[in-house]
């Protein structure tokens, strides 16, 4: 009895997970991996299809190319996952990884498809607190007679706050007042390739910087050094969301506004991560992008 005991505790030592929810409940089930690829198959279809049927000259720049996809394609051609399709390998390492994650888990492998559309619901609930957020810091920006800038840079449509006047880099996409995004023709016949971006960053950044980057942190803080356990994902989480942040900065001037709102984004969509997993945070940073396209059309074409 002490052993099972012993291994329980171990394993909790490197689980990211915050809360055991009530086996069988809602809560539970869709924490679960299986839940987490069911769900995000239509992203990982619509970012995939998307790509490739628009096909235009802005998806093929590189400020807009989601990094995290860009570098995870790159680490797997490095593997020897290269050739013609390299361009799948990226979807189909992260549905393996959960279909891992989830044979380990020994869970249960059914799921409720009723319960996809509740997912849905909760991760664009889940993303409106960081949508006031940003509307706050926009709010304070006006109030400072700071020239306001929406951006999508090479990462994705979430870079969007600046507060210095016209574009901080050559590769922003701007809208620097009412009248140029009135104007701003080539923005408005692009808004489906800035949700597609989103989508994309929503699924590979939450793999890089949540599900990989913190699940390593917990095993050098937690198992390696042997720090506490709820300490080594304190800390796991802060490390993880500067990186995270810091990572949209390597093709654009340091701002300390935007990197401390990344951060925060960081640290929230972390929180998440360790309470709701990796599904519902990935729709959550997807449906996030997609309304800040859609709130840039309404305040700033309408």
């Amino acid at each position: 009895m002490a052993r099972v005991n012993g291994l329980k505790r171990k394993r909790r030592r490197g689980s990211i997970q915050l809360f055991n929810f009530a086996q069988g409940s809602y809560l539970e089930r869709t924490s679960r991996p299986i839940y987490g690829v069911v769900f995000l198959i239509p992203f990982i279809v619509c970012y995939e299809v998307g790509t490739i049927l628009i096909n235009t000259d802005l998806l093929n720049r590189s400020q807009i190319r989601v990094v995290a996809f860009v570098w995870l394609q790159n680490l797997l051609e490095k593997l020897g996952f290269g050739g013609k399709f390299i361009w799948a390998m990226p979807p189909l390492a992260v549905i393996i990884i959960l279909l891992s994650l989830q044979f380990v888990s020994r869970k249960s492998w059914k799921c409720k498809l009723s319960d996809i559309w509740r997912m849905a619901i909760e991760s664009i609930v889940l993303a409106l607190p960081l949508i006031l957020l940003s509307m706050l810091i926009m709010a304070a920006a006006r109030s400072n007679n700071a020239e306001l800038t929406v951006s999508a840079n090479q990462s994705d449509v979430q870079q969007f706050v600046s507060l210095s006047k016209g574009p901080n880099c050559e590769n922003a996409i701007s809208l620097q007042s009412y009248t140029d995004v009135q104007n701003n023709s080539y923005l408005k016949s692009n808004i489906l390739a800035n949700i597609i971006t989103g989508i994309g960053a929503g699924i590979y950044e939450e793999l890089v910087f949540r599900l990989i980057l913190i699940s390593v942190f917990m095993l050098i803080f937690c198992d390696l050094i042997g720090l506490e356990h709820n300490n080594a994902i304190i800390l796991s989480i802060l490390v993880s969301a500067a990186l995270f942040s810091a990572h949209h900065h390597i093709t654009e001037n340091f701002n300390l506004t935007k990197f401390i709102f990344r951060t925060i984004a960081g640290v929230y969509f972390a929180i998440i991560f360790s309470i709701r997993g990796f599904g519902i945070t990935a729709g959550a940073h997807a449906f996030y992008d997609i309304i800040v396209v859609f709130l840039n059309v309404y305040l700033g074409v309408r």
